[in-house]
């Protein structure tokens, strides 16, 4: 597996910490950019080379692209087909539970997410860093109805 990492201004900073902590982790990390700080970069010209690898081999591949809020970075990612990536930009309230990362977790389970989207600018370091060890570890289920609901995404 290698892991896809991309960022614009607004996520450059976080993007060359992941890439250095998912090295620690053992992890092959391609850096797709940006590769300086421009704070009048777009993230399409970065995230886009990200998401092609990732739909070039989208069952072992994964990615980690990084915006400002990681919203306008997973739209562009989705475009491609095979590549399913989820948005994570801090807190997830389910009912009366507050489970941080547990959106993270339902993403890989139930989507097979391939492409983590973060929201730079509403997570520390830390909190990337835990997101992504997370969404790492976490298997997709294989459950049919999963897999089925996958299928009918690519048409």
């Amino acid at each position: 597996m290698i892991i896809h990492l991309a960022a614009d201004h607004a996520g450059f900073d976080l993007k060359e910490k992941l890439k250095i902590y998912l090295k620690e982790l053992d992890y092959k990390v391609k850096d797709h950019g940006a590769f300086e700080y421009n704070e009048k970069d777009d993230y399409p010209d970065f995230i886009r080379f990200a998401a092609q690898a990732v739909a070039e081999n989208p069952e072992i591949d994964r990615a980690v692209i990084l915006g400002g809020s990681g919203q306008g970075e997973a739209m562009l990612a989705n475009r491609f087909r095979g590549v399913r990536a989820a948005v994570f930009y801090g807190i997830c309230l389910l009912g009366d539970l507050v489970s941080k990362y547990k959106i993270i977790e339902l993403s890989r389970e139930h989507n097979n997410a391939n492409v983590l989207s973060l929201g730079a600018r509403f997570l520390s370091e830390e909190e990337a860093k835990e997101a992504v060890k997370i969404w790492l570890k976490t298997p997709f289920s294989e459950d049919g109805r999963h897999q089925r609901r996958i299928k009918k995404i690519d048409i």
